[in-house]
């Protein structure tokens, strides 16, 4: 971990920009923006996004807003606006004033473009898309000129009201800017500006017929909103320019100006919202926030935390490039994390039930044990002790030849220490018809809680368990990589082809300790020995806890490879 302080470290290019800005009075206050378009759920990389515009704001006493482009109706939904809300919520930031829109400037966008059209900017092209895109050229021949580019300026606006109107049919026609269309970047040769689609808009309804391309719309809503300083991934530099021509020849009320950083991309995983989409819509998950998933709801619904994923974000560099980060070092800050703060429990995953013959039956002692070793604060819990229990059957064995340094278990005829309570010993087992063992019978070594035994009944380790009497039953979701290969959307392969046929195990009839019973679907913790877990979020039953596991104790993927 990075212990120095924010002061301690070189600013990236984009704080060294901003801080020139407000030393020069180029900028009095510092404006940023998370613009997501609401056509999928926020994933990883969008949390790094998050972090540098909202930090930014932070950092320089400015602000950072929330606005939606949400130009695209096919695609887009309230419930897809509502899940980036709570994740921007989640990962503890506010924006300022309430959220917005591209959809609140409908109205001026197409004013701009009537603008446009007036100067001799801009006009309505009949080519069909297969035309369009012929046209335009490719990145070693230029493009050529529409036959419509030089329509008059009155044909153009009559055409684009009746566009707006929805006399025009889809595909037939759309306006386009007039700029050049044999420049070097294509997104230069005259693009489009408007669009007919008749689709229902998720918050204007049927209002619209025609709607505004992303790169006509973001740049003039930034200027709507003052920013002063617009982010963006490497993705968009190519649409600099062009984001740049609309903000010089609009009569836009500011003049922002784009930056653009690498994006995050996290190896194992792929975060292109089609695909994503497509793991969805294809059941290979269940959802769009399966515990699997990138997504931040998935995350989420893992046990990953919000200060996990902001510390993560804020470790990695704000450059110029693109760069894979390795899931180890997302994993690393999730471990961290649930280490310092995740109270501890007991969970016996493969439940094997054990009977001391010497207890009294009946009789119950309540033990305890401290919620976390580090951290008195957050309390003690009860752990009713009496005559049966369960351990893990993976935590027994009869061969009495195993070492102690290779098997620190209980073993038939030998001793071994229950986590916080006493010291038995395997006296027999009890099988069932096919062999298979059902019940270990066993014995307490009196005074041992908290005490050594007497010498000669050194344990070979310690275990976990529960009570028989006094644990619940649930169910243990066991997560691991969605993907089995470090770059499943690489080369020619198809990213389904690299789908880890043991990313989830689900285990029936395993038993927790009781204080799980109260457990809600914010809480985390530590299960002693076995990893973090919390509870899931769709199945916060008291009557049957369903328990996801967020990560493994150590990193044992690499074994697994």
């Amino acid at each position: 971990m990075d212990d120095s302080s924010p002061a301690d470290k070189p600013l990236n290019f984009i704080q060294q920009v901003i801080k020139n800005d407000l030393q020069s009075s180029v900028t009095k206050e510092v404006v940023t923006r998370f613009p997501p378009e609401p056509n999928g759920y926020l994933h990883i990389g969008h949390a790094k996004a998050i972090c540098v515009n909202f930090g930014l704001a932070e950092e320089f006493d400015g602000i950072c807003r929330l606005r939606f482009d949400d130009t695209n109706p096919d695609k887009e939904s309230d419930e897809f606006v509502q899940a980036i809300i709570a994740d921007v919520r989640w990962l503890g930031f506010q924006w300022q004033g309430e959220v917005r829109y591209a959809s609140d400037y409908f109205g001026q966008l197409y004013d701009w473009a009537v603008a446009l059209v007036n100067a001799g900017k801009a006009y309505i092209c009949e080519l069909t898309p297969e035309q369009t895109r012929e046209y335009r050229g490719s990145l070693i021949e230029p493009g050529k000129n529409s036959p419509y580019r030089d329509r008059p300026a009155s044909e153009s606006l009559a055409l684009l009201e009746q566009m707006r109107t929805g006399d025009i049919a889809e595909g037939l026609m759309t306006l386009r800017a007039k700029i050049d269309m044999t420049a070097p970047n294509i997104n230069l040769r005259d693009p489009v500006l408007y669009r007919v689609k008749r689709v229902p808009h998720h918050r204007t309804g049927s209002e619209w017929s025609i709607y505004p391309s992303y790169d006509f719309a973001h740049g003039q809503e930034d200027a709507i909103e003052g920013v002063s300083h617009s982010i963006c991934t490497l993705e968009f530099a190519d649409h600099r320019p062009l984001y740049e021509w609309f903000i010089d020849n609009l009569p836009v009320p500011a003049k922002p100006r784009q930056f653009e950083f690498g994006r995050l991309n996290l190896n194992y995983t792929v975060t292109s919202k089609r695909k994503l989409r497509q793991l969805v819509e294809e059941n290979v998950v269940d959802g769009w926030d399966d515990p699997r998933m990138p997504t931040l709801s998935g995350l989420r619904r893992r046990g990953v935390t919000a200060t996990a994923v902001r510390e993560f974000c804020d470790s990695l560099a704000v450059s110029k490039t693109d760069g894979t980060v390795d899931m180890a070092q997302l994993d690393h800050f999730i471990r961290h994390d649930l280490n310092d703060n995740a109270p501890r429990a007991m969970c016996v995953l493969n439940p094997l039930k054990v009977t001391l013959t010497n207890w009294v039956e009946g009789e119950v002692e309540t033990l305890t044990a401290p919620c976390h070793p580090n951290r008195e604060e957050l309390g003690e819990r009860k752990l009713p002790f009496g005559r049966t229990l369960f351990i893990d059957r993976a935590d027994f064995s009869e061969d009495t030849t195993l070492s102690r340094k290779k098997f620190k278990r209980l073993v038939l005829g030998q001793f071994v220490r229950l986590r916080g309570a006493y010291v038995i010993k395997a006296d027999g087992v009890v099988t069932d018809e096919a062999g298979e063992i059902v019940e270990i019978i066993a014995s307490i070594v009196p005074g041992t809680v908290g005490e050594n035994p007497p010498e000669g009944m050194k344990p070979r380790g310690v275990i976990h368990w529960v009570s028989g009497e006094h644990s619940i039953d649930c169910e243990v979701r066991l997560y691991d990589r969605l993907f089995n290969e470090a770059d499943p959307d690489g080369g020619d392969k198809n990213f389904l082809d690299c789908v880890n046929p043991e990313s989830l195990e689900i285990l029936q009839g395993c038993k927790a300790e009781q204080s799980l019973s109260s457990a809600t679907a914010e809480d985390h913790y530590q299960f002693e020995r076995e990893g973090y877990f919390c509870l899931d979020s769709r199945c916060a039953s008291a009557d049957k806890p369903v328990f996801n596991r967020t990560i493994g104790l150590r990193d044992n993927w690499q074994q697994k490879k």
